[in-house]
């Protein structure tokens, strides 16, 4: 289905007429790229200037390299938006290329054509690194807040580095790695575990959830348990990614390995492939 036809005066209250969490179930990871591609292409031809919260890791690659195709094209313009870092490592310097500043900026920035200039993200350098945490808090609140966040989702359920029993309500904090997180990240540090940092900066759970739109991706039939569990479970923190449960417009992209456990799925295709055209996600 087409995303967006057309104006509708519900397009200023996007809540409006939506379930809670909406899912969506694609044949792939590149159509799930391609699709929340276009809604973020919508956001910005209806805000220039939207500030978009991005993540790291391979799963949001299809969706950044869709939207950059959509700028090379001219079907949109990266000229004004902003970009978010939802976390960084602590202690990192920020022109290491393994920091998420680094990855971001060659992964994101640079194919879109946005300048530093336009980015937001904490001080893992910081001396304090809780008035750090605070600080770019208080940074993405004077930034008119987060019009929409992509996340990923762990095994586990864990979004951004929110570990199972983080509390729904938690603000931009400092967590610590646990061992195996450390051994999983050491191929980015030439297999090297004693240079991954022990210790991370992340958005909180309750910061998250302040986004206008939270848009999650998942792929994989690896990811089919912590889908379910943050879809169908209870909101519980041993599953910080069903604290979606509780936002207005949050949108989960699956694709059909990572949608295997849903016992919902039927439902979820007939509603998304008969809702609204000028809906969108």
């Amino acid at each position: 289905m087409a995303l967006v036809t057309g104006p509708s005066p519900l397009l200023g209250s996007p809540q409006i007429g939506r379930p809670t969490v909406e899912v969506v179930i694609v044949p792939d990871a590149r159509a799930g790229g391609e699709l929340i591609a276009e809604a973020m292409a919508q956001l910005l031809r209806r805000k220039p200037g939207a500030l978009l919260g991005v993540a790291t890791g391979s799963t949001p690659l299809p969706i950044y390299e869709a939207l950059a195709a959509k700028v090379r094209s001219g079907a949109v313009d990266t000229s004004r938006a902003r970009i978010a870092q939802l976390d960084e490592y602590v202690g990192l310097p920020a022109d290491h290329p393994e920091s998420y500043r680094s990855v971001l900026r060659r992964e994101v920035l640079e194919p879109l054509g946005i300048g530093m200039d336009a980015f937001l993200g904490p001080d893992g350098t910081a001396e304090d690194v809780q008035a750090a945490c605070e600080a770019y808090d208080r940074l993405l609140a004077e930034a008119g807040g987060v019009d929409l966040q992509l996340l990923g989702i762990g095994t586990d359920g864990h979004i951004g580095f929110n570990e199972p029993c983080s509390s729904l309500a938690s603000r931009t904090r400092i967590k610590t790695l646990t061992e195996q997180t450390r051994v999983d990240n050491a191929r980015f540090f030439d297999g090297d575990v004693d240079q991954v940092p022990h210790h991370v900066i992340t958005q909180g759970i309750g910061t998250i959830l302040e986004a206008r739109h939270l848009v999650l991706l998942a792929t994989g039939e690896g990811k089919a348990d912590a889908v379910a569990a943050t879809v169908e479970g209870p909101v519980a923190a041993v599953c910080p990614a069903s604290a979606l449960q509780l936002h207005p417009h949050a949108t989960i992209v699956v694709d059909e390995p990572a949608a295997a456990k849903l016992k919902l799925a039927d439902y979820f295709r007939h509603t998304y492939a008969n809702k609204p055209e000028w809906q969108g996600i």
